[in-house]
């Protein structure tokens, strides 16, 4: 007998209720900020972008040459990642971070977000995972998407936003969890979205509190290579057993639309963690695009015209940092001078009188105020874990033209190219003294 369409209609309706059940990942706060701002722009409006948070500066034009050499290449290459590429990776990292990283503890994919995920795709169900506030803006969803427990360790401005190893034993103290539960922290320095990082006694410290605890640690270190002065230390230095390692060429290379991230994990760890990491890679990406595994092995190679490359970023990112730092603060907003790559995380609490007037009481409220009375785009804390009612935000300083500032030599605070950054940290600092004149 041939259904109705009135049980038709019901199974269909019961089905769509099963399936839009539950919560959802909402997307990327800081896609979401992208796509706001170019709108606006659509609409004629001018917008300083400091809420995106992508290199401006051109890929290293070796790697761009080698792409275009393989172009054509389309065979599907080792799950694992082509060894000589793997190889050039884990070179890279021995000579500039001073780990002993093997190339067959490497797995490739695209983009070290995925990496991120598989990890915690591949730990035990009733795993933990330690998320710092205020962190990169992904690591809460995945661990949620993944069903794993998560729980929030508050930093503060005084603490330069950092987990210590203080705060780090008394969470630890004050948990109840018993016997071999896994727990993973994460860690990113220089910091998404604060530019911060610890100090290497800092970090020690950390490092032997984690060890000692038996935890496991994913450091995330995409901004390793853009520390402004070259004194990134790699947490896996202090704690090589336990520590699991992403890095990738979307920030220092400028490449985050080619999709190549890099894993290293400790042979210590075991053999059936990485098992569960190459089978999760096997059903899912497959492998990294072969053009781009070619055009990476390029990258990695050290040379004089590489150093250059990075030297030249480094030197742009650490004067644009601090002086933007140094207005902020002069403004009464507080704000550190940033250790690496292209953050600040400013901080209006001296303004949170003022503002409540105002009816800004939270984070995103301010954001949105920022963005409407200025023209500039920031994220509020809240999209990094933060409390809802915490007045921070995350201003990438990247809204400049890199390629023009690249080509050139000495300061570059006057350059032309820089206008966005001048005029958006101006906005800034005229809002803040509005705030004070009230």
């Amino acid at each position: 007998m041939p259904l109705s369409s009135h049980s038709s209609s019901a199974s269909t309706s019961t089905l769509a209720e099963r399936l839009n059940a539950g919560e959802a990942p909402r997307a990327s706060d800081t896609l979401l900020i992208n796509e706001q701002s170019r709108l606006r722009e659509a609409g004629g409006e001018r917008v300083i972008k400091f809420g995106f948070g992508q290199s401006p500066f051109p890929v290293f034009a070796p790697a761009v040459d080698a792409l275009a050499i393989h172009a054509a290449d389309k065979a599907y290459l080792p799950v694992q990642g082509l060894a000589t590429t793997r190889e050039a990776v884990a070179s890279f990292h021995r000579e500039v971070d001073g780990v002993d990283w093997q190339a067959d503890e490497m797995l490739l994919a695209p983009g070290s977000k995925l990496l991120l995920f598989a990890l915690m795709k591949a730990l035990p169900a009733d795993a933990e995972v330690l998320i710092p506030d205020p962190a990169w803006v992904s690591y809460a969803p995945q661990a949620r998407m993944c069903h794993l427990a998560t729980r929030r360790l508050p930093c503060s401005f005084e603490s330069r936003w950092h987990v210590t190893a203080a705060s780090l034993e008394a969470a630890l103290a004050d948990s109840s969890e018993t016997g071999n539960r896994v727990r993973l922290l994460i860690l990113n320095q220089p910091s998404n979205p604060t530019g911060l990082s610890m100090s290497h006694a800092e970090q020690a410290e950390l490092a032997a509190v984690a060890q000692r605890h038996g935890l496991l640690v994913l450091s995330d270190e995409i901004y390793g290579v853009l520390d402004h002065d070259g004194s990134h230390r790699a947490f896996a230095r202090d704690y090589p057993a336990g520590t699991v390692t992403t890095t990738g060429l979307s920030k220092w290379c400028g490449a985050g639309g080619w999709r190549f991230g890099a894993m290293h994990v400790p042979s210590a760890l075991g053999e059936a963690l990485f098992s569960r990491l190459l089978g999760i890679a096997s059903e899912t990406w497959s492998s990294v695009a072969s053009p781009v595994q070619e055009a990476a092995c390029v990258a990695y190679q050290r040379s004089p015209a590489l150093d250059s490359y990075i030297n030249r970023q480094r030197e742009i990112l650490a004067e644009v940092g601090q002086w933007a730092a140094e207005e902020l603060t002069a403004a009464g907003i507080r704000t550190h001078a940033p250790n690496g790559g292209f953050y600040l995380y400013p901080d209006f609490e001296a303004h949170r009188e003022t503002l409540a007037k105002r009816g800004i009481t939270t984070g995103s409220e301010l954001t949105q105020a920022l963005l409407e009375e200025c023209g500039v785009a920031l994220l509020p804390g809240s999209a990094f874990g933060a409390p809802t009612e915490r007045l921070t935000a995350r201003l990438a300083y990247v809204d400049f033209d890199g390629d023009a500032l690249l080509a050139t030599s000495g300061p570059v605070m006057a350059h032309p190219g820089l206008e966005n950054v001048r005029d958006g940290i101006q906005a800034l600092t005229e809002f803040s003294r509005k705030l004070e004149g009230n």
